[in-house]
């Protein structure tokens, strides 16, 4: 997995939700309509294409997966009604009643064409190697109405990773130039209508039966359209809510307090992925000793650091994945060192750090000195996390030296530059496996593997994990991270949340995909 692909699936999901909401009935944010706010243009509706989470959230109206993962994790059918699983491949066995929103019917052959669309080196596919498996191959036996999808060796998640590869059908299949301007999908609802960085709309399908568990939308509360409206301002989409212009939203900041506030909107607190921080290991790095990674750990109060890093409304971290995991269980508990500073004092004693006259610890005439970088853009929690964190260690000897840096400049400083010894960057990934190129494998730039990662127990522990597909793998893949965990490799902090706020409407919300089918107003029947 390259790291241009990695920070493409970053930015993706970085900021999904699982979430759902409910809210007493009370009319309509605009009658037959759901209207929801996303944070920025969804651009380009291609799901060759996808770069962001509002494509995705918009994409997932549209058009159709294979299969549909629950908010409880779950997989249920989506256009397969079943599946067959082996550690190289899943065989999927087709409804026979899925039709495009042309009319065209869904075969086989359109997974196909879709799987040899996306991993097409001329389609530079963001996806590919991300959501998408390297080397993903599609055969197909029209007799069966069967289409397996394999992979050159192992992938322990070939089943799940579906989930994300929405597949266009007619007219955009023969000719993807349509999905510049439209949807060509299989999905509930249809575009009908785009304003750039104000506002897209969705017509209702008649008829439509194939979605997660066979549901469809025949019941008299779906709406009729659904518009996302583009709004980039969480305090201009709570007074939207407030005033009842919208049906839903997701809010991440302080604006959140509000909306359990307001009489009619019902709020979920919704897990959206751990924060992170991460120590280079390269040649010349003080990160490359494991000693000092494990005493700078016992330097800090992750608790209290992950209640800054949050502005309290985080949960405590317990892994590396987004829930709904996998694999679910916790990681992290009992597995990071526990916060003593007398005890980081005496470890990087042992490891040859000693303070000089001005307070800050040398070895062999160096000085203990950390680059660290965070995300500027992330606002004033971000900040005054990194600062805490800062704080910390220099209460111990380190001379710390940090950086905040622009989402635009993130990439460079990370990967190109490698201007950094510690940095603080939540992964966002849904399956373990979009873990493996970002902490194994070759080393940036070159490969993905950007904090230059050599952890012989996590790599052996996920390539027999990879041999067991789905669930039987997950012991293997939770020692995995324990391994990472222990070498200090990556430092999970806290648990972000986010809040789900709903109006006179219901709907589920699963890792920034939306189950169109659970879309429903709750203000009386259309």
């Amino acid at each position: 997995m390259t790291r241009v692909r990695v920070m493409a699936w970053c930015t993706a999901v970085s900021l999904l939700a699982a979430g759902c909401g409910t809210a007493q009935p009370a009319g309509s944010a605009g009658g037959d309509t759901f209207s929801f706010a996303i944070k920025g243009d969804p651009g380009l509706l291609d799901p060759a294409q996808v770069r962001n989470t509002n494509t995705y959230t918009a994409l997932s109206l549209a058009y159709d997966t294979l299969i549909h993962v629950s908010p409880e994790g779950k997989v249920v059918s989506g256009l397969a009604r079943a599946w067959d699983v082996r550690p190289s491949s899943v065989t999927f066995t087709l409804r026979r009643d899925v039709t495009c929103a042309d009319g065209s019917r869904v075969t086989p052959g359109t997974v196909a064409e879709n799987v040899r669309h996306v991993t097409d080196p001329a389609t530079k596919s963001p996806t590919l190697g991300v959501t998408v498996p390297e080397g993903l191959k599609a055969t197909t036996d029209k007799a069966s109405n069967t289409v397996t999808l394999s992979t050159p060796k192992p992938f322990g998640f070939i089943l799940e990773s579906t989930r994300f590869m929405f597949l266009v059908c007619g007219k955009g299949l023969k000719d993807r130039s349509v999905l510049a301007h439209g949807t060509s999908g299989s999905g509930p609802f249809q575009l009908s209508s785009a304003q750039p960085n104000q506002r897209y709309a969705f017509d209702r399908r008649k008829h439509y039966g194939w979605g997660p568990g066979g549901k469809g939308t025949d019941d008299p509360r779906t709406p009729g359209r659904v518009v996302l409206q583009v709004v980039p301002s969480e305090q201009t989409a709570a007074n939207m809510m407030i005033s009842d212009q919208l049906n839903g939203t997701m809010l991440n900041g302080p604006d959140r307090a509000r909306m359990r506030k307001i009489p009619g909107v019902t709020t979920t607190e919704q897990s959206i992925g751990p924060s992170e921080f991460l120590f280079h290991q390269g040649k010349g790095h003080p990160g490359q000793d494991p000693a000092l990674r494990t005493a700078l750990l016992q330097a800090v109060d992750l608790r209290e650091l992950g209640a800054i890093a949050s502005s309290g409304t985080g949960r405590k971290a317990t892994g590396l994945v987004q829930n709904p995991r996998p694999c679910p269980g916790d990681t992290v508990s009992g597995t990071l060192p526990a916060f003593d500073r007398a005890a980081a004092e005496k470890a990087l004693d042992r490891a040859g750090w000693h303070r000089g006259a001005s307070g800050v610890r040398t070895k062999d005439g160096k000085r203990l000195s950390i680059r660290m970088v965070y995300g500027a853009s992330s606002g004033e929690a971000a900040t005054a996390a990194a600062e805490y964190l800062g704080k910390a260690w220099q209460d111990v000897g380190v001379d710390v030296r940090l950086r905040g840096v622009v989402d635009a400049a993130y990439a460079e400083v990370e990967s190109v530059t490698q201007d950094w010894d510690v940095i603080w960057e939540p992964l966002g990934v849904t399956l373990p496996t979009q873990l493996l190129g970002m902490l194994s494998g070759p080393f940036t730039p070159d490969g993905g593997n950007f904090a230059h990662l050599t952890n012989k127990q996590y790599e052996e522990a996920t390539r027999r994990a990879g041999k067991r597909p789905g669930a039987a793998g997950c012991t293997l893949w939770r020692a995995s991270e324990v391994s990472l965990l222990r070498s200090a490799d990556i430092v999970p902090v806290v648990d972000r949340t986010a809040v789900v706020a709903a109006r006179n409407s219901t709907f589920h919300l699963t890792s920034g995909l939306f189950e169109p089918t659970s879309i429903h107003l709750t203000g009386g029947p259309r």
